[in-house]
Formats: C-alpha cells, structure tokens, sequence
C-alpha cells in the first residue's frame, strides 16, 4: 500500500541529511530528495551527504530519488571544480546535436560521481517571449522543432551517463512575462497556438521516453481556469491522452509563491492528484512538505477516487525509481573524471 510521503520529494537545509528526514526514508514515507547549493559543500561533502541519504533506504526496496537543477549557467548547483557549463541557449546557438549530447554526458557523468541519479534537465520550453525573467537563456532555443531536437541530445548524453533526465515545465514556460517562483503567470494563447509551439517539445520527448515531466505553475485561460499543475485538462486529457506520455508527472516546487500566494497548499496537491500528477516537489518548507502529506493522507481514507490514484501514482514512482543505479558511486569516483577535458568541452559549448 502507498503512504503518501511516498509521492513527496523534499528539500531541507542542511549540508548533512537531518535525522527526520533519515527517519522518513526509513520509514517509507519519502520518495526522493532535491539538493540545492545550500546542501552542496566540497565533492566530498557532497558524496557523504547522498551516501547517507541512499543508506537510509530500506533493504529490497528501490533507490531513492536524489535529485538536483543542474542545467548549466545560472542554474548549476555544484559548481568548481566542476567548469562552468554555459547556458543551454549557448549551445543552441550552435545547433550541434553531438555536442549538445556530449555536453550532456559529461554532466551527467559528474552528477553521478557525487551520487545524484535524476538530474532536472533539460528546459524543453520554447523562449519565445524576449521579457521572460525566469526561462531566457535556460532554454535551447526559440522555436519548438530546434529546441526539441538539441534538449533531446543533451537528454541522451544524460542517460548514457547513468543519470535519468525531467523535461519541464510542462506545458511551457517559454511565454511567461513573470516567474513562477514569485506570482502567477499566466499564457493567453489559444489551444492551436499552444499545440503548434509549446507542445511541440513536449510531444517529441513524450515519443522519445524521456521518463518525467516537470508540471509548471502557470494558468492558460483557453484551456482551463486551473494552473496547468491542477488541471486534469493539461495533464490526463492532453499529456496522457493527447501526447501519450507514459513516465512520471511530478510538480514544480509547491513552496513557490504561483502556489503558496494563491492556493490551499494542502488542497493543491490532493487536487493536482487528481488532475494526474504522480508525485510533489517540496523544496524548503517543513510545514508545507507535513501538510501535503497530511492532506493527501486525509483525501485518500475519505475518497476511494484520491486512494486509487495514490495507488496508481505510487506504482509510477516505484517503477522510475526501479530503474535508478542500485549502488552508489565509489568513494571519491569525482577524482577519477576528466575534468580538464569536461572544461575544454564546455568552452568549446561556450563558442
């Protein structure tokens, strides 16, 4: 039977794993944890903290989600002596599907090394709006089969490094004037429009299976009143039905103001539950991370509706997390990359 922490993946503050958060991984109440640079001190810190994190698993139970942002220029989490990797508009500028999934590789061999296997990467929206202050550069391009086709490389470059890939922020993010992170954008395309560009990325990813999509916070008035994180419009009749998408939907951050500013935290998971996402971000907050858990638990004992699909997004995330590398990385395996040719690569994707 699924608890519902299962669905949850959280952050926390500390550069160590603090002992609640130990506690619910061991009590199967966690399905994953996110790292920022708050968490990330020295490679060997970084090790010892997910090393830690993955022990706390149960014996016979799958890996634990130990995920991070790490796309490259301002959103690149662990830094030297890893290079600087540019932004993902660089190597779109170059349009070099090989070197875009060198890129990739080389990224996801040094995630890997320190222990991560989901990286949130890549941007598969489209940056069509000069005034986004949250996508820009993040994104591989500015029309939908250019950007599909170099995220998509980088996306394989993760993989054959061991590291499973998210493409966000579904439906697109690539048309907002304001950041999710503070307020609530809003999309004032029509459904065709939509279709035609900030699907298009969507749909080539759900075809070449990449495993999880990242929903985004953000209301599309023609399609329906809801963000698109709580819409059973966007994410059962149009990504599963539509698109076909088989892998696991999983929230943005439900610490974001789109969310907190706006809606019942708690009533917004059981909600975008319901709509067809599989699992919740958490980033930060304590309290937010205890009431989605609690209102998930209350909504599955009152609805057998909300208990089915726990169930069902349960067995998703159980599968995903079924295909994560079962051991970690040997200790210090950091030391053994080639970081000069990782940096030479990089400023070779710089131009």
């Amino acid at each position: 039977m699924t608890r519902a922490g299962e669905l949850l993946i959280v952050g926390f503050e500390d550069k160590t794993a603090p002992a609640e958060v130990l506690a619910r991984i061991r009590e199967r109440r966690l399905g994953g944890v996110v790292l920022f640079a708050r968490n990330l001190g020295t490679l060997d810190e970084i090790e010892a903290l997910t090393r830690s994190l993955g022990d706390a698993v149960p014996a016979g139970d799958p890996p634990l989600v130990i995920s991070l942002d790490q796309e490259g220029g301002r959103v690149q989490r662990i830094k030297a002596p890893f290079p600087h990797w540019p932004p993902m508009a660089s190597l779109g500028q170059r349009n070099d599907q090989a070197l875009c999934e060198a890129v990739g590789r080389a990224m996801g061999e040094e995630v890997a090394a320190v222990g991560f296997n989901v990286d949130f990467a890549p941007v598969l929206d489209v940056h069509t709006n000069p005034a986004n202050p949250i996508i820009g550069d993040r994104a591989f391009g500015t029309d939908p089969d250019g950007a599909a086709r170099l995220a998509l490389a980088f996306w394989r470059g993760l993989e054959s490094a061991g590291v499973r890939g998210c493409g966000k922020h579904f439906p697109g993010h690539g048309d907002t004037a304001t950041d999710s992170h503070l307020e609530l954008p809003r999309v004032d395309r029509a459904l065709a429009q939509l279709r035609q560009v900030e699907l298009a990325p969507f749909l080539a990813a759900a075809r070449a299976g990449v495993p999880m999509f990242m929903t985004a916070h953000v209301l599309f008035p023609s399609v329906d009143e809801q963000p698109a994180t709580m819409s059973r419009r966007w994410l059962t009749e149009i990504l599963r039905g539509e698109l076909g998408y088989r892998g696991v939907i999983v929230s943005d951050d439900l610490d974001m103001k789109a969310i907190a500013d706006h809606f019942d935290v708690g009533a917004t998971a059981v909600n975008s539950l319901r709509a067809g996402a599989d699992c919740f971000l958490a980033c930060r907050d304590p309290r937010i991370q205890s009431t989605t858990e609690e209102a998930l638990d209350r909504a599955a004992t009152a609805d057998p509706l909300v208990r089915a699909r726990l169930e069902e997004s349960g067995a998703h995330l159980r599968a995903f997390r079924a295909t994560l590398a079962t051991t970690a990385p040997a200790t210090g395996a950091w030391k053994r990359l080639p970081l000069d040719g990782h940096a030479a690569l990089a400023a070779r994707a710089r131009g």
